[in-house]
């Protein structure tokens, strides 16, 4: 049962996690818009740089991916509150049954990986090379969210959550 509630528990935290980080987004939009702007803009990478051509100037886009990278957080986050929610309900459930209620949970921690991993470390750190800048470099920190969301979704995924045959027999 320990195993169960901690693996709803983890779910919940990264859902808590990244309703702050949409929540922060929405909140504070000029702000964090500024990170995005600029690294669209690429104008803190190293002077003289071969990729400059991936710069996008058109802030429309700039406000376009914002918006997007938003939708993402809080689909992440939503998709997680269901998940922990599912999971926390079928925590007395049978294997099979408990196994089907991550679904949800899955599917978020999924989202919250590709998010992290692929607009921040793979688009912006690499293609608008934002690794480059001292100011605006979020590499970091992505690959701090997204090594947690994934060795969450590891943990959650592992099958090591039946209950013990007292309890299992009980569940059904």
């Amino acid at each position: 049962m320990i195993i169960r509630l901690s693996k709803a528990a983890m779910v919940l935290a990264m859902a808590f996690f990244a309703t702050l980080v949409a929540f922060g987004n929405i909140t504070d939009y000029a702000t964090n818009f500024a990170f995005v702007h600029h690294v669209f803009l690429m104008d803190t990478t190293f002077p003289g740089n071969g990729i400059m051509y991936r710069s996008i100037q058109q802030e429309w886009i700039h406000h376009a991916g914002y918006i997007g990278i938003i939708a993402l957080e809080g689909s992440t986050a939503i998709l997680c509150w269901i998940g922990g929610i599912k999971l926390l309900k079928a925590r007395n459930a049978r294997p099979a049954a408990f196994r089907a209620s991550k679904a949800w949970a899955i599917g978020g921690l999924t989202l919250g990986f590709l998010t992290w991993q692929v607009a921040f470390m793979s688009v912006g750190g690499e293609w608008f090379g934002m690794w480059m800048s001292k100011q605006w470099n979020g590499v970091p920190d992505a690959f701090r969210f997204f090594i947690t969301l994934l060795i969450v979704l590891i943990y959650l995924t592992m099958d090591n959550d039946a209950l013990p045959e007292s309890q299992d027999s009980v569940a059904r």
